[in-house]
């Protein structure tokens, strides 16, 4: 009886939210897709669509563990890598057609998953944290004393045009191996929604928040937790083949810490309390990695304060963010948000532009035209002193404008459940 209730209680919660914001993540992400190599020829933006493609789905099958069982994995590159390395060394050797090789990548990511999950999952919280970061280690380092299987520095390449040919694709062009990225990308995107809403991922996220009660009701936590490691590992081998098919190769990097930290760093960012928070943390990752690292070395910086500035001012992150946006402007409207909300983007102008002059006039006196922004190094110190300090007083004034509107209606509302 409690069951039918609760599963009563969940489909009147669902029916109340408005199909358009269910429909809008969807609809953004198919334009985000789509639209772009329609209407532009640029090298580049394909090149930057194909990586975002490929890491909105690792960002996923990481929130898999994050966000649905809360396990933090410091070693979920590992089966990203090992699913690639994977489907490579078959697709080298077999010639095997393309457009199957991201699904012999998630299966290699599976069998990787199934066997360190049986030493990870024995433990949670930390601890699981920790023995992840181990196993991590030791992928990286049997990457070089492996030469043979992993490729050494070189990596294991491929040659996307010589597998099993297909009617008028050879897979070739930038274009062709895109699409076939972002076809298999919303396919992922689906079934991890779908896998999403099943009874099992409730499950998980029971063991999440209680485990011991969990285990009361007959639950096995550290089956579910195994459980959640192999599919999270199977769509990680997924994204890792993604991106082998983008650059025709898996190197020992594919397996670092590096990569293992960007994908941590996209979760928070977008936030794992949403589906698509991650999505959203994907495209801000790829976004400083290709564009803001095309013109500034100092890319890594930014995106360090971007961090620390999405932590502490929405630890939910974007998602996070987005949804109390949308909350309020249904309370109090368009009229009421929008002044409110003007502030706060105008203070966050502010703060970005002083930061970034202050940064680019550094970074430009100190590599010179290696950092090819001459204007920054010609910039005038004085006029620089004066600037930076006013964009700085503006995002101040703004960000507490906006603040004090937020203290006085959290006042109002106090004041009226009180009555």
């Amino acid at each position: 009886m409690r069951d039918e209730i609760d599963g009563h209680d969940t489909a009147r919660a669902s029916s109340r939210v408005p199909s358009w914001r269910v429909a809008l993540p969807w609809a953004a992400l198919t334009l985000l897709l789509i639209v772009p190599p329609c209407v532009s020829t640029q090298s580049w933006l394909v090149a930057w669509l194909a990586q975002t493609a490929a890491m909105i789905v690792f960002a996923l099958s990481y929130n898999l563990l994050l966000g649905g069982a809360g396990l933090l994995s410091f070693g979920h590159a590992a089966s990203s890598g090992i699913g690639a390395l994977i489907a490579a060394q078959l697709f080298n050797r077999f010639g095997l057609p393309l457009p199957l090789l991201p699904l012999l990548g998630g299966i290699g990511g599976a069998l990787f998953g199934a066997l360190y999950g049986l030493v990870a999952t024995r433990r949670s919280g930390t601890a699981f944290a920790m023995i992840t970061l181990g196993i991590g280690e030791l992928v990286a380092a049997a990457a070089w004393t492996l030469p043979d299987w992993f490729g050494g520095e070189a990596g294991v390449a491929i040659d996307r045009t010589s597998g099993i040919a297909l009617p008028g694709i050879t897979f070739g062009p930038a274009r062709e191996a895109y699409a076939l990225i972002a076809v298999w990308c919303v396919l992922a995107v689906i079934a991890m929604y779908a896998l999403s809403r099943t009874p099992f991922m409730r499950l998980a996220n029971a063991v999440r928040d209680n485990p011991v009660r969990a285990a009361a009701i007959g639950c096995y936590p550290r089956r579910v937790r195994y459980e959640v490691v192999v599919w999270s590992s199977f769509f990680a081998g997924i994204a890792g083949t993604l991106g082998l098919i983008n650059v025709e190769l898996v190197s020992t990097e594919s397996v670092g810490m590096l990569r293992s930290g960007s994908v941590l760093i996209a979760t928070v960012i977008g936030g794992s309390g949403a589906f698509f928070g991650p999505v959203a943390g994907a495209v801000v990752l790829t976004f400083f990695s290709v564009v803001v690292a095309s013109a500034t070395r100092a890319w890594l910086l930014y995106l360090g304060l971007f961090f620390v500035a999405v932590v502490m001012v929405s630890p939910d992150g974007i998602a996070g963010w987005l949804r109390r946006q949308a909350e309020r402007i249904a309370r109090d409207g368009w009229r009421g948000c929008l002044p409110w909300l003007a502030c706060r983007i105008l203070s966050a102008c502010a703060w970005s532009l002083a930061v970034a002059l202050a940064v680019q006039w550094a970074y430009a006196r100190r590599f010179g035209t290696q950092e090819h922004t001459s204007f920054f190094a010609s910039m005038n110190a004085v006029w620089l002193a004066a600037a930076v300090p006013c964009l700085a007083a503006i995002g101040w004034l703004t960000m507490n404008v906006a603040a004090r509107r937020d203290r006085a209606l959290a006042a109002d509302v106090s004041a009226g459940v009180r009555e």
